[in-house]
């Protein structure tokens, strides 16, 4: 298995980083582990900037290395605007599941997570982390939106700008809640309930599975090739064409 030969120890020591969407999950399955030594969050909004995203995932990384209690470090995170791409590490391979976005990790797979969107393909997730960031598409987005661009634009520019903050919602027409039972309330399903109303979508509660964010940080047991990606030392993550999602390349192929 690639990367495996790379692990110092049976059982190596991991440093989490994760984005701040999966906290709860991330606290109910990794924290506590004897093996798990770091958790750090990333902010959500950073998906919005892929760039800046890649910049805090690389000096995450570079903090974690430079722990001498980490052995390996586990990316809580899917390709993500492809923030994971080219992250560049010496010493601690790094761990990441074959996945385009966090949707897969509540899925349980890549496969559930392509037949789902295969026959419906126009899909709009909504978990707990999302709905507490306020950033799934509803009346609290447009909320948050005008609270936001209020403070950096003129009145008359911000309908214009939440206006056209709605325009990408525009090939979507359906509301899919999903959860791992991690901070999961009553109210959230029903929240995308009435987002869903209120946009026009069709409403779907799909059952979570919590496999693949449990054996995620569980170790190297568990990281078989076909679910995880082991990105061995002066390797970077880059996107395949095919179904494996993610491979591992020479940092110098991956930039």
């Amino acid at each position: 298995m690639v990367g495996l030969l790379t692990m110092p120890q049976n059982s190596p020591r991991i440093a989490v980083i994760a984005c701040s969407v999966l906290e709860d999950e991330v606290d109910h399955f990794a924290r506590g582990l004897p093996h798990v030594k770091v958790i750090e969050y990333l902010p959500q909004l950073l998906h919005n900037e892929p760039v800046r995203l890649r910049a805090e995932l690389q000096a995450a990384v570079e903090r974690c290395e430079a722990n001498p209690a980490v052995d390996a470090i586990v990316l809580a995170y899917g390709l993500c605007s492809r923030g994971v791409e080219g992250l560049r590490h010496a010493r601690c391979p790094l761990v990441i599941a074959r996945a385009h976005d966090c949707v897969t990790l509540y899925l349980g797979s890549k496969e559930r997570y392509s037949e789902y969107l295969k026959n419906y393909p126009g899909t709009y997730w909504y978990s707990p982390g999302w709905i507490k960031a306020h950033a799934p598409p509803g009346p609290d987005r447009d909320a948050y939106l005008r609270e936001e661009y209020a403070k950096q634009f003129e009145p008359e520019d911000v309908e214009y700008l939440v206006e056209q903050e709605r325009l990408w919602t525009a090939h979507y027409d359906r509301a899919a809640y999903i959860g791992l039972g991690a901070g999961e309330k009553p109210e959230q399903v029903e929240y995308t309930k009435q987002c869903a109303a209120c946009l026009g979508w069709v409403f779907d509660h799909v059952r979570g599975d919590e496999s693949l964010m449990r054996d995620l940080f569980a170790g190297p047991d568990k990281w078989d090739a076909e679910r995880f990606l082991i990105v061995p030392p002066n390797h970077g993550i880059q996107l395949t064409a095919d179904d494996s999602v993610i491979k591992a390349v020479p940092l110098e192929e991956s930039k």
